[in-house]
């Protein structure tokens, strides 16, 4: 991947699975980026496959001044208040983004740190159940969705290179407002790894013979319940409002089923919608063009055109 116009460097806070990822894309694809990472062990396995690593946060950060860079905050959602902290001191007029899972949290700790001036939020919807730097994969984003955060008086020039930068990495940008976001993955990436907890504590309690005849649906099922227990604890509780309404929808249904099932026998109800929700996903994944928004960048009120834009399927080419 080539840029036809020289593009500001980028300094990744945080080389984990996602940063890391970030790190090693963008460096492979030509751009300059630089990171920190407060894990010597990790700085020492990004030098030694010929990134640009420190643990020095302070030397990182003024060096991002120094070059303009954009940073990128890639930290677990519970330390990004402190590493807030360190930028508003070191780099406060850099352009700032972010790649945690939970958009509106940030946007406010950003906006009582007084940066939110320089703050477009992101969220890549990409990831495993591996962690750290050896879990990193340049190719993570390509074809991923990146949620480029579309609040209302976002600078529209940072709100460009945020998406830029999430194009270059091979993602489709779908702008949403924060909180819009935070409501949409409660229930599609939050709540999943609570029910699969559920389903591989529920299924491990049937003892040694269930696990041996588990197959597809456990394994497909219960994935995501193997994440680091630190980093799913973090994501999921930065997101509370927001997955307490999920939950309590979950709670109700499957409430309901068991309900249904001890009075009438049947499961009818939940297994239909189930099957009709899946099958409306398959419908919108199997398109093979999405639509464009067209409504100019920075035009009066291009916050909410984006946002009703990409809430009809189209994303931001460009």
């Amino acid at each position: 991947m080539t840029h036809s116009s020289p593009q500001p460097p980028v300094c990744v806070l945080g080389l984990g699975l996602i940063g890391g990822s970030l790190m090693r894309t963008l460096h492979d694809s030509g751009r300059r980026v630089f990171g920190y990472n407060r894990s010597e062990e990790t700085v020492t396995a990004a030098n030694a496959d010929g990134y640009d690593a420190s643990a020095d946060l302070v030397a990182t950060l003024t060096r991002a001044a120094e070059e303009s860079a954009l940073i990128v905050l890639a930290t677990p959602a519970p330390t990004i208040d402190t590493i807030l902290a360190e930028v508003v001191t070191y780099a406060p007029q850099c352009p700032l983004t972010d790649v945690v899972s939970v958009k509106q949290q940030v946007a406010d700790q950003v906006h009582a740190r007084g940066l939110s001036r320089n703050f477009v939020g992101g969220h890549p919807m990409a990831g495993s159940a591996e962690s750290g730097w050896q879990a990193t994969d340049p190719n993570l984003f390509t074809g991923a969705v990146w949620v480029v955060a579309t609040d209302d008086g976002a600078d529209p020039q940072v709100w460009r290179s945020v998406a830029q930068l999430a194009i270059d990495t091979g993602a489709r940008v779908i702008p949403a407002a924060s909180d819009e976001h935070d409501r949409a993955v409660a229930g599609i990436s939050h709540l999943p790894h609570l029910t699969a907890s559920v389903t591989a504590v529920v299924g491990a309690g049937e003892g040694e013979l269930a696990l041996r005849l588990a197959a597809g649906s456990f394994r497909d099922g219960t994935r995501v319940a193997g994440t680091a227990p630190h980093l799913q604890q973090a994501m999921l509780e930065a997101n509370s409002t927001a997955l307490l309404a999920a939950l309590s929808e979950t709670i109700d249904r499957l409430t309901f089923a068991r309900d249904q099932l001890r009075d009438h026998g049947t499961v009818e109800t939940l297994v239909a919608d189930g099957f009709r929700a899946r099958k409306h996903y398959e419908q919108i994944h199997a398109a093979t063009d999405d639509p464009a928004i067209t409504v100019e960048l920075g035009s009066d009120g291009w916050e909410a055109a984006f946002r009703n834009a990409a809430r009809q399927g189209a994303v931001w080419a460009g």
